[in-house]
């Protein structure tokens, strides 16, 4: 394992971790993170088929809910989660590592490019669009989605990246509100990859993620 800093709990679920049971994990431990009573935690897991609706999701891109269809807090529209993509959930104080919303995102987008860049996968963010794309065929796909949100100056939620899933499964939806681009994963790239094999390419790149939060902001001349 790459170094994690002790203060922070690397934990890997094997399986299929339901939705709800997951959120409300996550959601109890960000309350003990911000009153001081239990450490950090980045949380890899995979969920059973499901729809999830952000804060800014619209009915209308509501397809075909054939799985079920489940609002929660984290910002965004909707996504799908399910198996053969691994879903990223980060309980992080930002009181110990920078009150700046906006850098946490950027740095959170950087890591997953990072992770996905050790296995040959050259992906970017796009302005004007949520999420971590790739080229699929020379044109712009989708292979990860982010989606957090900040309570007590503590994170939750975080990024899922499409490993092996369904791709069929996001016809339900317009992902994240995003009609004219399609979705991606690594198999459709022709990479395999494990998801034991990806966490540790998340977690080598983990400590430069960390240095990001850290790093106070860049002030022009």
């Amino acid at each position: 394992m790459a170094d994690i800093p002790p203060e922070i709990e690397w934990r890997v679920t094997s399986g299929l971790t339901a939705y709800a049971d997951a959120v409300a994990e996550m959601e109890a431990r960000a309350a003990a993170v911000a009153s001081g009573d239990a450490g950090e935690l980045v949380w890899l897991l995979e969920h059973p088929p499901v729809y999830t609706g952000g804060t800014s999701a619209v009915d209308a891109e509501l397809l075909d809910p054939r799985f079920p269809v489940v609002r929660t807090g984290r910002g965004g529209r909707y996504t799908y989660h399910g198996p053969g993509q691994l879903i990223g959930y980060l309980v992080l104080d930002l009181s110990r590592r920078g009150r700046d919303v906006r850098r946490f995102v950027s740095a959170l987008e950087a890591w997953v490019i990072a992770a996905l860049a050790r296995s040959g996968v050259a992906a970017f963010t796009v302005p004007g669009r949520v999420g971590i794309w790739t080229l699929d065929g020379g044109r712009e796909a989708k292979i990860g989605a982010i989606g957090v949100r900040v309570r007590r100056w503590v994170t939750l939620h975080g990024f899922s990246v499409n490993l092996s899933p369904d791709l069929s499964h996001f016809g339900g939806i317009v992902p994240c509100g995003i009609g004219d681009a399609g979705v991606t994963s690594l198999k459709q790239l022709g990479v395999s990859r494990t998801p034991g094999a990806f966490n540790m390419d998340l977690a080598l790149t983990f400590p430069a993620f960390l240095e990001t939060l850290s790093c106070p902001p860049q002030m022009e001349a």
